[in-house]
C-alpha cells in the first residue's frame, strides 16, 4: 500500500498488534516510510477498521495529557473515548507528533507559563512568535491513502481538520463529535478553543468524566 508523495512514495513499514488501555482493547500500531515531514507519526488500527468510511481520530501528541493525564486540557480522555468508540465502530487513530499544536513541548510549557500570567492558549502562542495551530495534516492525509482509504467519517470538533483533510484528496462524509470534558483547569483553554479556535463544542455546558476513569 503506498501513496504518492513527490519522487517518494508513502508506504507501510510495519504492523504490530499491541493490547492497549490495561489490555481491555487490541490495536495494530502500523508505521510508514516516507511521510512528507519525516517524522515518527503512527497509526492504531482498531476493530474493523477495514470496512467503508471508517471512524477516523487525528490526535496529535500531548505528553502532558496523554501520559501524565494532565487536566489543562481535554488531550488524554478525547484518546481514551477514541480507542473506545473506534474499537467499537471500526476505524483509526492518527497519531501525530505534534506537540502543543506543531510548537513543540518545552514551547507549549512556555505557553502555559503566560498563561498562569493571564493569556488564553492563543494568545500565549502569538507571544512567542508562532501562529495559533502550527500544524499541517498532510501527512494525515498519506497515512490513510498509504492505507487505501480515501472515504473517512472523522471524530472531532475541530474544522480545521475537516478542511485540511478534504484538501490533501480525504472524503470526510460525515463528522463526529467528541465529547466536551471540562474542568476547572481547562475551563478557559475550551472555551478559547470555542471562541478563537471555532471548535464546535455543542455539549459544553456538560461536565464529563475525567480520563481513564468512565470506560
Amino acid at each position: 500500500m503506498t501513496a504518492d508523495t513527490g519522487d517518494m512514495a508513502v508506504k507501510v513499514r510495519r504492523q504490530v498488534e499491541i493490547p492497549v488501555l490495561g489490555g481491555r482493547y487490541l490495536a495494530t500500531f502500523i508505521t510508514f516510510d516516507n511521510l512528507a515531514d519525516g517524522k515518527e507519526h503512527f497509526a492504531l488500527a482498531l476493530g474493523d477498521w477495514q470496512r467503508s468510511e471508517p471512524l477516523v481520530r487525528m490526535h496529535s501528541e500531548c505528553v502532558t495529557g496523554d501520559v501524565f493525564m494532565s487536566a489543562r486540557c481535554d488531550c488524554g480522555p478525547q484518546l481514551e473515548e477514541a480507542i473506545v468508540r473506534i474499537s467499537a465502530e471500526g476505524g483509526l487513530i492518527l497519531y501525530l507528533r505534534q506537540e502543543g499544536r506543531g510548537i513543540g513541548l518545552i514551547n507549549k510549557l512556555d505557553a502555559y507559563a503566560l498563561q498562569d500570567e493571564g493569556m488564553n492558549t492563543y494568545e500565549a502562542n502569538r507571544a512567542l512568535g508562532f501562529e495559533d495551530d502550527q500544524r499541517d495534516f498532510t501527512v494525515a492525509a498519506e497515512m490513510l491513502k498509504a492505507l487505501g482509504i480515501d472515504h473517512i467519517r472523522l471524530l472531532t470538533n475541530n474544522p480545521r481538520k475537516i478542511a485540511q483533510l478534504q484538501a490533501n484528496g480525504i472524503h470526510v462524509d460525515d463528522r463526529v463529535g467528541t465529547r466536551v470534558y471540562r474542568n476547572a483547569h481547562n475551563a478557559r483553554y475550551l472555551a478559547a478553543k470555542k471562541e478563537e479556535g471555532h471548535h464546535a463544542l455543542e455539549s459544553d455546558d456538560e461536565s464529563c468524566c475525567p480520563a481513564h476513569s468512565k470506560f
